[in-house]
């Protein structure tokens, strides 16, 4: 998917809008923000669509599943958690948040990670369930944790929704 050029600006009640900035020289942010709702959700959209291209690329993949494979020992589902868990979490949104947003900026410029958070819970209900979860886990840390148990799960089997369940002996009349 292609990314387009946007820009970011604050607009008083509607709070912040991606807007597509045609012609830099001759449009004021401010007015583009305040006029361009539907663009802006097209601008979100993209946003969304670059980061769909992001979570599926190798470098991605590689760099989450070998952070899961390094740590998913540590997690287990008691209610309590371990003092570990926050530094493992803080290393987490250090290492993938940041390359997020680093392919963000580099395919979007003028992008702004904080900006796109406020206007990814405002169409979290727009946004499909895989993509809001992953980036989820780099804000919400029972998330993190869920995604851990799950990996975890799967890596020792536990994770394949299977029941095993006795058949009843046949009786031999």
């Amino acid at each position: 998917m292609a990314c387009k050029q946007w820009s970011t600006s604050h607009s008083g009640d509607q709070g912040f809008a991606l807007c597509d900035v045609m012609n830099k020289d001759n449009l004021d942010e401010e007015i583009i923000a305040v006029s361009c709702s539907s663009e802006a959700d097209s601008a979100f959209d993209a946003v969304i669509g670059c980061i769909e291209d992001i979570f599926m690329e190798d470098q991605f993949q590689q760099l989450r599943g070998d952070f899961m494979e390094k740590y998913y020992l540590e997690f287990d589902g008691l209610d309590e958690n371990k003092l570990s868990y926050t530094s493992i979490f803080n290393e987490y949104v250090g290492l993938l948040e940041k390359h997020l947003e680093q392919k963000l900026m580099e395919r979007i410029p003028n992008f702004n990670m904080n900006t796109f958070t406020e206007l990814l819970m405002q169409h979290k209900d727009e946004v499909q369930g895989d993509i809001f979860d992953t980036l989820l886990t780099f804000t919400d840390f029972l998330a993190f944790k869920e995604m851990f148990l799950d990996y975890k799960a799967d890596r020792e089997g536990g994770g394949q929704g299977l029941v095993v369940t006795a058949l009843p002996a046949a009786s031999s009349h």
